[in-house]
């Protein structure tokens, strides 16, 4: 096993209930990403049926896992695609991870839901992201506004991830010094992605939907707090390098994690 992989990332925006046509669209850009010389691509949350809660929570997305599975066979990479999940009676905003030979390893339920139109949609996960070996590197699975709690990122770091894949819909809202709500969403990608990966030391691979709707700056961001690769408003794909060796060096500049491990054994002791 390498320790060493080409991480992709898909900026678009699915279209709101037309599976098929995005499924075709994301098939051709796993082509793509593949002669670019990708191992693995990462795409935007509920990309295959789109982001919409409201429209599209009712419908369970096991046949489009299958053929999430299938493009990733196809293209010969492997492939994190967001679905809706029934079970039960409940219904989840999910992440997959399918290796290339279209195993899906790991399956993950967002924990942290985002706005009204979410949660009266889906149920919140509950469980932690699993953490699953490929090509030599820890991988584990975060959904969009995950990523904005520190506790997220730092959780799966100390559970041995070395590299997130967010899928994430984040919509564009411009703020601005007369608007009665100043925020700007586009910071998520340019400083809070990067910022998750310099303090829990690791790779990020974060997949937005496109402009004009969304914030789009779909990025991939190293332990350095680096964008490797960084998308504009417009559909992209987003290609860079990751290894473990950088990630090692990192920690072993500022020993984030370490000191963290350490602060926590001494204020519970056994």
């Amino acid at each position: 096993m390498t320790g060493r992989i080409k991480v992709a990332v898909l900026q678009a925006t699915g279209l709101v209930n037309s599976p098929q046509q995005n499924l075709n669209m994301l098939a051709a850009r796993a082509q793509e990403a593949k002669a670019q010389g990708a191992d693995l691509l990462v795409t935007p949350e509920l990309f295959v049926c789109g982001y919409a809660p409201s429209l599209v929570h009712s419908t369970d997305g096991t046949a489009q896992r299958r053929q999430l599975a299938d493009i990733a066979v196809s293209a010969g990479l492997a492939v994190v695609g967001s679905t809706v999940e029934h079970d039960g009676g409940r219904r989840y905003i999910s992440a997959s991870f399918f290796d290339r030979d279209g195993a899906e390893l790991t399956r993950y339920r967002k924990q942290h839901l985002f706005g009204a139109a979410e949660k009266e949609a889906f149920d919140a996960g509950g469980a932690p992201p699993a953490v699953v070996r490929f090509n030599g590197i820890n991988v584990a699975l975060g959904i969009c506004f995950d990523i904005e709690f520190p506790e997220f990122a730092r959780a799966a770091a100390l559970a041995g991830a070395e590299l997130l894949c967010i899928p994430t819909a984040v919509p564009l809202r411009e703020g601005g010094q007369s608007d009665a709500h100043p925020f700007d969403t586009r910071l998520i990608p340019a400083m809070v992605v990067p910022t998750r990966a310099l303090e829990s030391q690791l790779f990020i691979a974060y997949a937005n939907h496109a402009g004009p709707h969304f914030a789009g700056l779909s990025t991939i961001a190293d332990p350095y707090g680096r964008r490797l690769a960084a998308a504009g408003d417009d559909s992209a794909l987003i290609v860079a390098d990751i290894a473990v060796s950088t990630l090692r060096q990192a920690r072993l500049d500022t020993d984030y994690l370490s000191r963290f491990i350490h602060s926590a054994a001494s204020a519970h002791p056994q």
